[in-house]
């Protein structure tokens, strides 16, 4: 359901070639980091996030990494949280709200019947609840961040694994799910073309000898370190589709893919995402660029289950809020759409200047 009420048409669980895969359907914050009050429903397919800086869209996204990664672990939705979101000194209430008067912060995130759901008592205390004893859900997930971290893969594992070092644990977590062999199985055509496309920008495909990372073609091996750093993130995206961690019924994040990428490349980057998720993968990613949200619009068709949130403050409550769609024409608020329709028209007012 959208903020003025409209219903969707994409809510529950993705259809594939496959079956019925599970999926993240809602997450409710309750004076958590920039959240006051803030539920928003998911598209089994596409989720698209934009808002200006500071609208809590990376927190979004990290709060549902963190409930995905309990499918594969025993700790609990709060540890997790502490984890991705490594406030200082890793107490966790300091999640909580900022600039009134509560003292307790909750998140609770829904897989399909499933849910997790934790809170945290400011300024230190942390405490787990568990309202509900279903058995969890099968849904493998990985996290891409802004920060590419390929290049400087060597000896990061072991270092995180015996110091402490200041990283979010998703960076951990990237690697782990990049180092991963292929699978046995054999590509599947729909997989297949996604690799193909991504190989025709980057130039080749990517391996791995010991702990770097490497792009090989017909001129040989070049390691990550001397490669530029928008071909390093393409990179990344065809070792998680080659080594079978992007399949039906998994869930990418990925926060800003277009930073340090040529714009030329967020066509292919687009058919990618739209691929995944005709084969059964969830998708959340973060924007801030039009060519971006402008490639989806174009590319997407009435059989794709997208969803665009706009996360904005609120003018009379000053709190974040979130609008949902299905159309981009729909959007509301939409920055980037504004911030390109005010530079357009002041290239139009310069351009006239002398003729009037």
């Amino acid at each position: 359901m959208t903020a003025s009420g409209e219903p969707l048409t994409y809510l529950g669980s993705q259809q594939t070639a496959w079956g019925i895969n599970m999926a993240l359907t809602k997450a409710k914050f309750e004076n958590f980091t920039a959240f006051k009050d803030l539920e928003v429903e998911f598209s089994p397919g596409i989720n698209a996030l934009i808002g200006e800086n500071g609208t809590g869209k990376t927190h979004l996204m990290k709060a549902c990494y963190a409930a995905c990664d309990l499918v594969k672990t025993e700790r609990s939705l709060a540890y997790k949280m502490v984890e991705v979101f490594l406030p200082s000194g890793r107490q966790g209430g300091r999640l909580v709200h900022r600039g009134g008067e509560e003292t307790e912060a909750s998140a609770e995130i829904h897989i399909d019947d499933w849910y997790a759901r934790c809170t945290f008592h400011g300024p230190n205390e942390r405490t787990v609840i568990t309202p509900v004893d279903l058995p969890k859900p099968s849904l493998a997930s990985v996290y891409i961040p802004v920060k590419e971290m390929l290049a400087n893969a060597p000896g990061f594992l072991s270092l995180y694994a015996a110091r402490e070092i200041h990283f979010e644990e998703v960076y951990r977590d990237m690697l782990h799910s990049a180092y991963l062999p292929p699978l046995r199985e054999p590509i599947d055509d729909a997989h297949g073309r996604m690799l193909g496309s991504l190989e025709e920008v980057i130039g080749g495909k990517v391996t791995v000898s010991g702990e770097e990372f490497f792009l090989t073609n017909e001129q040989g091996d070049l390691e990550f370190t001397l490669l530029a750093e928008g071909w390093r993130k393409l990179g990344l995206l065809w070792l998680l589709i080659r080594n079978g961690t992007l399949r039906d019924g998994s869930v990418l994040f990925w926060d800003e893919p277009e930073a340090n990428l040529n714009p030329k490349m967020f066509k292919t980057v687009m058919q990618v995402l739209l691929e995944l998720q005709r084969a059964g993968v969830q998708v959340f990613f973060a924007t801030h660029d039009y060519v971006m949200l402008k490639e989806l619009d174009l590319q997407m068709t009435e059989y794709d289950g997208v969803a665009f949130h706009s996360l904005y403050r609120d003018k009379e409550t000053d709190e974040i809020t979130c609008h949902t769609t299905s159309r981009y024409l729909d959007i509301r608020p939409n920055p980037i759409g504004e911030a390109f329709d005010q530079l357009y028209d002041r290239q139009i007012e310069r351009s006239m200047r002398g003729l009037v």
